[in-house]
């Protein structure tokens, strides 16, 4: 008797495509759908009345898997998330992988059957481990936070790089050439990019790139604090420090008042975010804005149409916004 991997193998597809096709989901391409029928024909398959039964079957909520849930970004990324999932009557099932992909992934494949549609905000999941998603969850899913060579998926992203570089031309118009970075951790594509963005831009104005102005911290304020300072005691001088998120650049700003130095007469302090705090540090701080609203609203209304119908996948790529306030001055010549 013929099974699944059977038609899977004849129609050249995977099995989850088949499952799809089998249980009456929408987000096949009928093309694909038309290989998975004359396969079953070919091959006499007869699919289980009861597990279609159950598959078909409507859980009205919406998979959220992130990365940890560390720092503002994410709370205010889920609480988005949880009234555009209430907008459209849908309950929210969140979890978290502790940063670790193996974790996500499997976190990702424990939602199958549980949701309509799943939405992954990833830092850390590798293109191997997104194939294979494809290939074997039949549950819709959209991405967040990460850019895809094939587009396997709905992605819906955010341009980690040119918000750094945003954020460094500004600082280089305003005379500095000495600036620190502050990292979060740069072993995933989020790292990576705004890391790039920083050396890039040292390069485009031909700024000599210093490791020892470079200090790797972990997106909260005490990492960025310990960073800090050990840089004050232990780098060339610096002019401004950019650190990559709103909180450790309030963790430099302690370090450095602390060693009376001045923000910003003697030293420029920039973040990435315009969280909420932002608008409430002394000097109130000069950031980039991540439109996390906009960006949270579209993954989720993706993910509930997904629910319903096939939508081919796309590619949603948003920008960052520069927001001057107090926290970077010129230098003094």
């Amino acid at each position: 008797m013929s099974n699944i991997r059977d038609v899977s193998e004849l129609a050249g597809v995977s099995k989850a495509t088949v499952s799809r096709v089998v249980n009456g989901k929408n987000q096949v391409k009928q093309e694909t759908r038309d290989k998975v029928y004359a396969a079953m024909e070919q091959l006499g398959y007869r699919p289980n009345k009861l597990a279609q039964a159950l598959a078909k079957s409507k859980t009205d909520s919406i998979g959220f898997v992130v990365s940890n849930y560390d720092g503002g970004y994410v709370g205010d990324m889920l609480k988005q998330a949880s009234l555009s999932a209430a907008k459209a009557n849908k309950s929210l099932i969140v979890t978290d992988s502790q940063s670790n992909p193996e974790q996500e992934y499997e976190a990702v494949l424990q939602l199958e059957g549980r949701c309509d549609a799943i939405v992954l905000y990833s830092r850390t999941l590798c293109y191997d481990q997104i194939q294979k998603l494809y290939q074997h969850l039949s549950t819709p899913m959209v991405l967040m936070n990460l850019v895809i060579p094939e587009q396997l998926f709905h992605t819906v992203s955010f341009d980690q790089e040119g918000a750094v570089e945003t954020m460094m031309e500004h600082l280089i118009r305003c005379g500095h050439k000495n600036i620190a970075c502050i990292t979060g951790k740069v072993d995933n594509p989020t790292g990576r990019a705004r890391l790039a963005g920083y050396k890039n831009t040292l390069l485009k104005h031909g700024l000599v790139y210093s490791p020892d102005l470079v200090r790797q911290a972990d997106y909260l304020i005490d990492g960025a604090y310990f960073s800090c300072r050990e840089m004050i005691e232990h780098s060339r001088p610096f002019t401004a420090v950019i650190a990559f998120n709103d909180y450790m650049a309030l963790g430099a700003m302690k370090a450095l008042t602390e060693a009376g130095i001045q923000v910003p007469q003697q030293v420029s302090v920039a973040g990435i975010d315009n969280h909420l705090i932002a608008t409430y540090t002394t000097p109130t701080l000069t950031t980039i804005e991540l439109p996390l609203k906009e960006m949270t609203d579209q993954a989720i209304d993706i993910a509930v149409q997904l629910s319903n119908e096939y939508i081919p996948p796309r590619a949603h790529r948003y920008t960052g916004k520069l927001v001057v306030r107090n926290s970077v001055a010129r230098v003094m010549t």
